[in-house]
């Protein structure tokens, strides 16, 4: 059994085809070709799409897939190799890393519990400023690049279920930003508490843009290199969201349509 991959019946070939590269808008945020591939594959380490175990193309079929040479996918391995998010092993190939085992431990110790949102909306305003504001100290390129790309879309064009989708996208990416990987499993924790009730918070187009804006002045900060700037800009869009839910909450208590 490989230490790294759990059970040898759990390790998953991803087809190439699955990993490629998302089309830029014009005008987004790009930077190097390298930055991008490892910003793109750590988003989908992020939120789930690639699991502990996966094991990833070849070298050489990879690069191919995605268009780019393999020097540029090397260097990007690299960053995803130092971040302890895969493992490259002559011969094997490379594998996606299960989450370190303190952390795991912390998942199967607070998942039985009871939580009631409140509970749950008072540990986001405790430690998600806290991650913004690491993020503004520690994102790299790649994080930056991935941040921008989730709010490529105008909220025009984006119905309540892909707000809701981009939404926990981006927190999880600030908390991967912030590089910890403890605080970043407890934000993981309540994102999957809140799911229910975040969806009160994307019902209407005017709760959209709140959000969309407040995510908006979070990566402004944390590109900026602003960690006062991004804890305080993250505080604001939590209390933000807190009053649309409480809106919604109420609205649906009195039978109000949006």
């Amino acid at each position: 059994m490989d230490s790294t991959t759990g059970a040898p019946g759990d390790r998953r070939p991803v087809p190439s085809s699955a990993l490629e590269l998302p089309r830029l808008a014009p005008g987004a945020f790009r930077g190097s070709v390298s930055t991008e591939i490892s910003a793109h594959l750590e988003k989908l380490i992020a939120v789930g799409e690639l699991r502990p175990g996966d094991r990833l193309p070849s070298e050489r079929e990879l690069a191919a897939s995605l268009g780019v040479s393999r020097a540029s996918l090397r260097e990007a391995m690299h960053e995803l190799e130092a971040k302890h998010l895969v493992a490259r092993r002559p011969g094997r190939g490379t594998t996606v890393l299960p989450a370190p085992e303190h952390v795991q431990t912390l998942y199967s110790q607070l998942s039985d519990a009871e939580h009631q949102l409140r509970d749950v909306a008072e540990l986001r305003g405790t430690i998600e400023p806290r991650l913004a504001e690491l993020a503004a100290e520690r994102a790299t390129a790649a994080n930056l690049v991935e941040l921008e790309n989730i709010l490529r879309n105008p909220v025009a064009e984006v119905s309540p279920e892909e707000s809701l989708r981009l939404d926990l996208e981006f927190h999880m990416l600030i908390a991967a930003a912030a590089q910890n990987p403890l605080m970043s499993a407890i934000n993981t924790l309540a994102c999957s508490w809140t799911t229910s009730s975040r969806v009160l918070s994307h019902s209407t187009r005017y709760a959209r843009e709140v959000s969309y804006l407040g995510h908006r002045a979070i990566l402004a900060a944390v590109a900026a290199g602003n960690p006062a700037e991004a804890r305080d800009a993250m505080a604001r869009h939590l209390a933000d969201v807190a009053e649309l839910t409480r809106d919604r909450f109420e609205d649906r208590g009195t039978g109000e349509t949006p």
